[in-house]
């Protein structure tokens, strides 16, 4: 009684701590169930979460000890709405469409590049196969999704060569390769019926959906049939889709008997990280594991469900069963207890590994597992014993063994880096050298310069403050007077808007560049910041180091962790001048092979270019082609004239030497 006096004493000075707009939103909050939305000073809403009794969930951001990363969010609150909801699983759908629209930073999310691929049948008169990342309702039939996009290619290039259905995406005017090598039935040039199509769609659903040893034992049959006639040719193509068949989907490493459909999850947490792995096993046999890796800044187990929740609304092609970790095996893997049941709602019988009871599982956990089951309307267990246990607790130890290697490889890469960044410093005589800005000039013989500055923080590439420049005022390969175009625009802008200054800025070049850098920073506008220069050697590799005015060489020795640094910034320094340097060329040889073109302007090269979208499509295309654009007979002619004598002088050989 004393200790709970005591705790709601403790509580209490805790909350009088807290803003008097939140302190009084908070004496308001309801026992219901509901969502909660965190905002930031500006307004903007930083994390959503979901609680069973809103009043003691948030209360608890307010209250207690958390650890850093909570911490941070916390400081960052100064407001807050929230969302009553009938129930758990109401709670669950609103966090996950919450999330989805207003992208809070703290919280869990999928990014659109997370998605999966998926075999689809397309709903088309003449239907075909495609992978695809987007599940729509557009009439078409999506199989997986498959755990990368190499399985689903081979598993679809399987499925091509055993059943003929449409290749092209267009209906081509006459019949291709793939109707002469019995791989479509080319409904270009002939009628194909209807029955047809559903008979194929039906075949291939069927094997898809785990009947593909039956597929395989009518190929087997076909291959004898074939070697008894002596048709040595067909049998061997009968042998080879069987052997595609046995590679691509008997690629398998564990097996349960009873062949169900199940994505089997494990997490794990450590420092403010979870890593979720999931296992998915399809006709009974484990295919392939995914893991995923993220800061969190909820309880363990409510964000481990908020991805669960969030995978399945981006993944609409649903297992016929779930399996999920305790909430305990946050901490360490539990042993023993009965097996999960599912919720009364789900259909089909109890199986003997299933279980009775639910002993030792909290009531939140099985809240969250039954509102799962009742929206996705499938089976959800939460194992505890048996094979199924024993697949999860794989599914949580490789969720551990990921992130610990996780850890393993930041600690040693920020080791490194930071140690390589205080050893540079040294060297050039700085008191800290933790933000590195670099340059690098491109042009062929003075055409099309430009430019490009990197960044570094904490020995590490920044992508997001990486900058190209086209060169404005410099005509011809003067490189000095680039840089020192480059080096004004740059830090005019820096200025001008408030931006931090960097440490250090590394040129490319030696003493000349360095000397133009530092007279347009110290003489043009008032800056004191190092430059330094790398000097590359006949085999265009970093040699040396030099800094300083006059620049002098730094004896940085070549084995070094600080040279390597060094290394790192130059080569990404000129892979992203020269990335961009071809880009800019590109399209400047597009706009030059057209302006050369008598009545071409350039109205109507953008015009061409919009419609046909490249120089290619243009010199493929037919004189009825050009007719939309408002280019007659006579231009049309002249336009794929010129492209073509210029393809064919292009593919001339050069002269022997």
């Amino acid at each position: 009684m004393a200790q709970k006096e005591s705790a709601g004493r403790s509580a209490a000075g805790e909350l009088r701590r807290v803003p008097e707009p939140i302190r009084s939103k908070l004496a308001l909050l309801p026992d219901k169930p509901g969502c909660y939305l965190m905002k930031n000073a500006d307004g903007q809403i930083i994390y959503v979460g979901k609680a069973k009794v809103l009043k003691n969930r948030v209360r608890s951001y307010f209250t207690g000890s958390h650890n850093i990363k909570t911490q941070r969010l916390v400081s960052e609150i100064r407001d807050f709405e929230y969302i009553v909801t009938s129930n758990n699983m109401e709670a669950l759908i609103l966090e996950c469409n919450l999330i989805k629209q207003y992208h809070p930073r703290y919280n869990v999310l999928l990014k659109d590049d997370k998605t999966f691929p998926y075999i689809k049948i397309t709903g088309d008169a003449h239907p075909r196969l495609e992978v695809t990342r987007r599940v729509v309702k557009d009439g078409g039939k999506y199989f997986g999704p498959y755990p990368n996009a190499y399985d689903a290619r081979e598993t679809k290039r399987l499925l091509d060569r055993l059943y003929p259905l449409r290749k092209c995406a267009t209906i081509p005017d006459k019949v291709c390769l793939y109707y002469h090598i019995g791989q479509c039935l080319a409904p270009c040039e002939f009628p194909v019926d209807r029955s047809r199509y559903e008979e194929m769609v039906q075949q291939i659903t069927r094997f898809l959906n785990g009947g593909y040893q039956e597929v395989k034992a009518q190929l087997q049959e076909k291959m004898m049939a074939a070697a008894e006639a002596l048709e040595f040719e067909r049998a061997k193509e009968y042998r080879d889709q069987i052997q595609s068949i046995e590679t691509v989907m008997e690629r398998q490493k564990i097996q349960v008997a009873d062949a169900v459909d199940r994505d089997i999850f494990g997490f794990a947490v450590d420092k403010g990280w979870m890593c979720v792995q999931i296992l998915y096993m399809r006709q009974g046999k484990m295919i392939e594991r995914r893991a995923t890796t993220f800061p969190f800044y909820g309880e363990p187990y409510d964000d481990f469900m908020t991805f669960v929740t969030q995978y399945y609304s981006e993944n609409p092609a649903l297992p016929k069963e779930i399996l999920l970790p305790m909430a305990e095996d946050a901490g360490g893997t539990a042993d023993g207890g009965q097996q999960g049941q599912p919720a009364g709602g789900a259909s089909g019988g109890e199986r003997p590994d299933e279980g009775e009871a639910r002993a030792g599982a909290s009531q939140g956990e099985e809240d969250m597992r039954e509102s799962l089951q009742r929206w996705l309307k499938i089976k959800v267990f939460v194992p505890r014993r048996g094979k199924k246990r024993d697949i999860v607790k794989m599914a949580m130890q490789n969720a551990r063994v990921t992130l610990d290697e996780k850890f393993r490889l930041i600690e040693r890469d920020e080791a490194r880096s930071v140690k390589a960044c205080e050893g540079l410093a040294r060297w050039l005589g700085l008191p800290q050298l933790r933000r590195i800005e670099a340059f690098d000039n491109s042009n062929i013989q003075g055409t099309d310069a430009v430019s490009a500055m990197v960044v570094f923080t904490d020995g590490k590439p920044d992508k997001s403050e990486y900058r190209k420049y086209k060169v404005k005022t410099v005509e011809g390969a003067d490189d000095y007077a680039t840089m020192r175009e480059v080096i004004r625009r740059r830090y005019e802008r820096v200025l001008k808007e408030g931006l931090p200054l960097p440490d250090l800025i590394v040129v490319d070049g030696g003493r000349g560049q360095i000397s133009a850098a530092l007279d347009v920073l110290e003489n043009e506008l008032g800056l004191n910041v190092p430059v330094c220069g790398l000097v590359k050697d006949a085999k265009h590799r970093t040699a040396q180091l030099m800094t300083g005015d006059p620049p002098e060489i730094v004896p940085l020795p070549r084995d070094s962790q600080e040279f390597y640094l060094l290394q790192r910034i130059q080569d990404e320094v000129h892979r992203f001048a020269i990335s961009f340097h071809r880009n800019v060329r590109a399209k400047s040889m597009i706009a030059s092979q057209l302006d050369a073109i008598p009545g071409i302007g350039e109205k109507r090269r953008k015009a061409l270019l919009r419609h046909f979208g490249s120089i290619k499509k243009i010199r493929e295309a037919s004189i009825e082609d050009f007719r939309p654009l408002g280019i007659g007979e006579k231009l049309a002619a002249k336009i794929l004239e010129a492209l073509r004598e210029d393809d064919a002088r292009q593919a001339e050989p050069e002269p022997a030497e």
